[in-house]
Order: structure tokens, then sequence, then C-alpha cells
């Protein structure tokens, strides 16, 4: 398999999981920063060495040829939008908002999806168990969907 299509693959995987559209819908990441955020630091994992710049904007999904400023620009875009957000999560930390329980619903999807995550990664090995896996990974999923969407609601107030 080439490259590009391994590298597609696990992007459209991943852009196209219902979890993954919630979050990025609400996130200060667009799609083309979150794809490529993704491609600068995943790709490279995939290729097994490392990666020039135009090499990874011939990763990107998009159908039209993207040029290494073009690639590179929006890279840095991401980082500074992933950047600002983890100096709000700073921020929010020192002023003690992290402290009021308005933010309890956040912190348990959060748990919530570390839960989801731990499930995906301890897939057992019998064939009976796996089934009773599957169920417990697909209630734990509708329960993150339901939730985000639900926090990501315009009627829903964080502070």
């Amino acid at each position: 398999m080439k490259l590009k299509d391994g590298v597609t693959a696990w992007l459209n995987g991943a852009l196209n999981d219902p979890i993954v559209k919630i979050l990025a819908k609400n996130c200060n990441l667009t799609k083309t920063q979150l794809e490529t955020l993704l491609i600068d630091i995943l790709s490279e994992n995939i290729a097994g060495k490392q990666l020039k710049y135009d090499d990874k904007a011939a990763l990107r999904l998009t159908k039209t040829k993207i040029s290494r400023g073009s690639f590179n620009r929006t890279l840095k875009q991401s980082r500074e939008n992933v950047i600002k957000s983890i100096y709000t999560v700073l921020l929010l930390g020192y002023l003690g908002i992290f402290e009021s329980t308005t933010l309890d619903p956040y912190l348990a999807i959060a748990n919530k999806l570390h839960e989801y995550i731990e499930a995906h990664q301890d897939i057992p090995s019998k064939e009976e168990e796996l089934k009773d896996h599957v169920k417990l990974v697909e209630i734990i999923r509708n329960e993150l969907e339901t939730s985000l969407k639900r926090l990501s609601s315009p009627s829903e107030e964080l502070l």
C-alpha cells in the first residue's frame, strides 16, 4: 500500500469518526487545520521515516495540489490555535474557574473519553468476550455522543 493510500484511509477514518466530528465542530481548529496538523504529526509514524513538507502537502485529502507554503501556513495557524487553547485552559485554571462546579459536565466528558479510549485498547481475545466488549464500546460511544451534543448546544452555559 502506498503512503498516500495509508494516510488517506487513516485520515478519513479519523475525521469521519462520530466523536471526532462533534469535538472538531466545537474546537478552535478548522477541518483543514485539523487535517494538516494530523498529517504533520502522524504521517511520519505511518511512513516510518521523516517526510519533507512537500510530501506532507501531497497527503492532504483535497483533490487539488497544495503547495508547501500553503500547507505550512495552515500548519502554523493550527499550531497557534492549539497553543491559544492551551493558554485558555491555563488561564482558567489560574483564575480558579476549574474549581467551579459549572465545568463538572465537561470534566465528566473528559473522563468518559478516557474510558472510551481505554475500552478501544483493551480488546479481548476470546470471541464471546469480544461481543460483550463491542457492546460496551458502543454504549460508551453513544453516551459520549449524546453528552457532547448536549454540551455543545447553544443553550448550555459554560460559566
